[in-house]
């Protein structure tokens, strides 16, 4: 891999800051936006709808996700069918259980035959996503969010798991499996080679993008000349006798 171009993954950006949304949303290269209630607490937002609103504004032609934060079943189905009337690309991401350990099936079912647009998210193993697919509509568009990020966090390799993952989703056409919280510019590669069709990123591993085509040579001499560079900087001296 080489090239942005040549990857066959959808390249999404997570976060909450509508600036840095806005400037992603210049590039073509990225195809849709997540965020999540703790993305949005991190940068202070206390208005969820308002700010929601505010970035379907903003971007009212590529997919984002908003997230329900009830606990119950019953007030979870009820926020998402107020978040889906927010806007034609919303996807409304229900996580794949309450703090209780509950199933969220029967709402991601009603949801989903109902034509509601949907990100299930928390999502960690094959066994849940084949739950999922069970629950969800032949005709209705679904993102799978599996958090390769955070299995690979608990000392396990993601990628069996992902592939699996994809084996489990072929049997629903409008399902999109997403590698969610990846820690390196190499997810992306990982993702894009086990046959993820989404990844999402924060800015931060997405403004790596750039070093795909990078020489390896250059590159350690750009290091050797950063650590020289910081050191004449700092004004570090050693004695020699």
């Amino acid at each position: 891999m080489t090239n942005v171009n040549q990857l066959k993954v959808k390249l999404f950006a997570d976060g909450a800051d509508l600036v840095s949304m806005l400037d992603l949303y210049k590039d073509p290269s990225i195809k849709g936006f997540t965020t999540n209630p703790t993305l949005m607490r991190k940068v202070g937002i206390t208005d969820y709808e308002r700010f929601a609103r505010q970035v379907l504004e903003a971007i009212p032609d590529r997919p984002v996700s908003f997230e329900v934060f009830e606990d119950d079943l019953a007030g979870m189905l009820a926020q998402a069918k107020v978040i889906a009337s927010w806007g034609s690309n919303v996807n409304v991401k229900i996580p794949v259980t309450n703090t209780k350990g509950e199933f969220t099936g029967p709402i991601i079912n009603e949801l989903s035959m109902a034509g509601v647009k949907l990100n299930i998210t928390a999502i960690f193993t094959p066994e849940q996503v084949k739950a999922i697919a069970e629950n969800l509509s032949q005709y209705t568009f679904a993102i799978v969010s599996v958090f390769a990020g955070r299995i690979a966090d608990s000392g396990l390799d993601p990628m069996p798991i992902m592939r699996e993952c994809v084996e489990i989703l072929k049997d629903s056409p409008k399902a999109e499996l997403l590698w969610a919280s990846p820690r390196e510019l190499l997810n992306i590669i990982q993702a894009d080679e086990v046959g993820c069709h989404i990844i999402t990123a924060t800015p931060s591993v997405l403004g790596k993008l750039k070093l795909l085509e990078k020489d390896l040579t250059e590159f350690s001499l750009e290091t050797v000349q950063m650590f020289y560079d910081d050191a004449q900087a700092a004004g570090y001296t050693i004695n020699i006798a």
